[in-house]
């Protein structure tokens, strides 16, 4: 990183990127984030960017080690044109463009979205057994709904650190008649899986999918999700719920998570997944200590970067527990908040929490401070 000093004017700079580079080389971090009436003009001014559409808006970016202002970025775009480049150029209207609605959700001019976690097993590590038969998480669910959350995320089968794997029976069996229930009352829903067939019975509900874990893998995975009109999260995991804890290592977390979301979604797309049909998670506990955790959150503008919606999370994570001190997930309620509200300070579109009203009466002042409406 340059300080004051060492600044080169930007036209007289050499380009510093390189077309051969790894994903990470070539993205461009948003910094100087802001909201509000001030992003707009801003915006309009030529001195900062609207991200992912807004309502946030970054005014210097990062790539590699040069931190640039948004008149810099702006001229190194052009520069880069001339000389018959245009990567950069594309980088960054992937960066700044506006993000369609998502699993039927609207999302431009709307503020942040959640989604209610809604548990249906007897191990999960926050809420397991707590609703795991299926009419108490039909009804868990519209309680949610009641509070707030925009989309229910139903899960059969829990991805807690050691957590072993169920069969696709067991978890079809817990899961399908809460879907079914909800999507026969309207209210949109998410099956947090790994499995094509679960994946393929839920869509058969005519909902929207969200898959968690390893995104689509495989296939037949694949092919479910491109046959139809599902919405899906990629969501990054090191190793399976039985080792991820197990020692995670990375060469560097963020560029590391960074390329392997890039290399999913290239995938998906080459499936016929449409991009607006994507979303994508980081994985914030699959697979990471409490450093990976907070470099990640602090890093986290960067994905939008693959230009698809960006989803987190972050709810009542052991991670959070480290920093807090706070050993019973339950009690992590305030802080969990705080996380949610630093994610979309940093343009998440779509929080997954455990606790709705809290997390909607947090949002309500955020948004009232970006001047988005009620």
């Amino acid at each position: 990183m340059m300080n004051d000093s060492e600044r080169v004017p930007a036209d007289q700079r050499e380009p510093f990127f390189d077309p051969a580079s790894s994903h990470m080389d070539l993205a461009i971090e948003p910094l100087g984030l802001i909201s509000g009436p001030a992003a707009l003009d801003l915006c309009d001014s030529g001195a900062a960017f609207a991200l992912a559409g807004g309502p946030m808006a970054f005014t210097h970016a990062r790539i590699g080690g040069d931190i640039l202002t948004a008149v810099e970025l702006r001229t190194h775009v052009m520069q880069a044109g001339m000389s018959g480049n245009d990567l950069l150029a594309h980088r960054l209207e992937t960066l700044t463009r506006p993000r369609a609605d998502f699993a039927g959700l609207p999302l431009a001019g709307a503020g942040p979205r959640i989604m209610g976690v809604c548990n249906v097993t007897p191990d999960s590590f926050s809420d397991g057994g707590t609703h795991d038969d299926p009419r108490a998480a039909i009804s868990f669910a519209r309680s949610l709904v009641a509070a707030g959350a925009d989309m229910i995320d139903v899960g059969g089968e829990s991805t807690r650190p050691g957590a072993e794997p169920v069969s696709l029976d067991v978890e079809l069996a817990r899961v399908l008649p809460v879907v079914s229930a909800l999507a026969e009352a309207g209210i949109p829903v998410s099956i947090d899986t790994r499995h094509a067939r679960v994946m393929a019975a839920a869509i058969a509900c005519r909902r929207h999918h969200r898959e968690r874990c390893d995104g689509p893998d495989g296939p037949d995975a694949l092919a479910t999700v491109a046959g139809s009109d599902a919405s899906v999260v990629l969501m990054h995991m090191q190793g399976t719920p039985q080792t991820m804890q197990d020692g995670p290592a990375y060469r560097d977390v963020v560029s590391d998570v960074y390329g392997w979301l890039a290399e999913r979604v290239a995938a998906c797309s080459r499936a016929g997944i449409a991009l607006e049909r994507m979303a994508v998670d980081p994985g914030f506990g699959f697979g990471k200590t409490v450093e990976h955790n907070t470099a990640l959150l602090a890093h986290l503008g960067v994905f939008h970067g693959l230009g698809c919606v960006v989803a987190v999370g972050l709810s009542r994570k052991s991670f959070i527990g480290a920093l807090t001190g706070e050993e019973d997930p339950a009690a992590r309620v305030s802080a969990s908040v705080a996380a949610a509200l630093a994610a979309v300070g940093q343009g998440a579109q779509i929080v997954r929490v455990h606790d709705v009203a809290e997390t909607r009466s947090a949002f309500a002042i955020w948004r009232a401070q970006a001047g988005l409406a009620r």
